[in-house]
């Protein structure tokens, strides 16, 4: 524990981010240690490794808004050396030093504690983008749509949007539209995905206040003009569920999907959400809900993340990646 490895990022003398070495003296405060044993890549965790990214306000800093590990030492009565705990969102790898560190010093009150069943790896196979997408999936079963229902997940080759597929399926539905500009994406159709469209498939050439009904509900991870253009499509009482905005944040639309077909919008926040909803969606996940051995995962290292997150950047990524931050034992 003398020396560990850490990922930082750097903005003097000039920008960089790179594996370093550390002590558990650079640590920040926080009332729990805990050695890092997964962690994983988020878009996110891209920008606040990008010059410019306007994630990182305080530098140097670690990425990583996700981890999973153990208790080493604590000050908090809630949580004990031994404990199994998770962390997502919250200021992690923002304001507060994340994931990327083989040890990290943290607010007890930020932890849960990771549910029986669940592995450290397979918590972050989810991590914040299986998060959202539980979380988006559950308000969607609140619209209590029929099975054959047409869903459409923007973003489908994403994390937020791959889980939601998988989960959509695990769930029972039928009709589940991947929107993805990979049209020859199958691991898409073997998570649960009906069909493969791609966003000009479902634009219309001019955005109209209303247009034919073609979807019971949208899971968006794009934001901007595609879901504008999509609001005037989703059928009678359905509805919108925003966790995205790779596509821009601004949106343009009337009152007319609203007040003509009773449809709603909701957003869904997975930095500030109660820990009882964290622990009802973490322990859904870990049980009923239960995805991580069908999702397209690939694992990698803290050296690795450079490429990773540049690929991700340019669009090339696809899937979940988990990284390995603990040392070998």
């Amino acid at each position: 524990m003398t020396n560990f490895s850490t990922f930082r990022v750097y903005n003097e003398p000039t920008f960089t981010a790179a594996v370093r070495k550390a002590a558990l003296t650079d640590l920040p405060e926080g009332d729990v240690l805990v050695r890092v044993d997964y962690s994983d890549v988020n878009y996110k965790d891209a920008l606040a490794a990008k010059e410019n990214g306007g994630v990182i306000r305080s530098y140097p800093m670690t990425p990583g808004i996700d981890l999973a590990g153990e208790v080493i030492d604590s000050q908090s009565a809630a949580f004990s050396a031994g404990d199994q705990v998770l962390l997502t969102g919250y200021g992690l790898g923002v304001s507060h030093p994340g994931g990327y560190s083989q040890f990290q010093r943290v607010p007890a009150d930020w932890l849960i504690k990771r549910p029986a069943g669940l592995s450290a790896k397979d918590s972050m196979v989810y991590g914040t983008a299986g998060f959202t997408a539980a979380l988006a999936v559950q308000s969607l079963e609140e619209l209590q749509l029929e099975a054959s229902a047409p869903i459409l997940v923007t973003g489908a080759s994403g994390g937020v949007g791959s889980v939601s597929i998988a989960l959509l399926n695990k769930l029972g539905y039928r009709n589940i539209i991947a929107l993805s500009r990979k049209k020859e994406a199958q691991w898409l159709l073997d998570l649960g995905a009906t069909t493969i469209m791609t966003p000009d498939e479902v634009m219309p050439e001019k955005i109209k206040p209303l247009a034919k009904q073609q979807f019971a509900a949208v899971i968006d991870t794009v934001g901007g003009e595609l879901i504008s253009g999509l609001l005037p499509q989703i059928a009678y009482g359905g509805g919108a569920f925003l966790c995205g905005n790779a596509g821009g944040i601004k949106m343009e639309t009337t009152v007319l999907p609203f007040i003509l077909r009773g449809i709603r919008i909701v957003g869904i926040d997975s930095v500030n959400v109660s820990h009882e909803v964290r622990n009802l969606i973490w322990g859904k996940l870990a049980a009923d809900w239960s995805v991580s051995d069908r999702l397209h995962t690939q694992e990698i290292i803290l050296d690795q993340l450079p490429d990773t997150l540049a690929a991700l950047l340019a669009g090339s990524h696809q899937g979940r990646t988990i990284v390995k931050v603990a040392a070998e034992k």
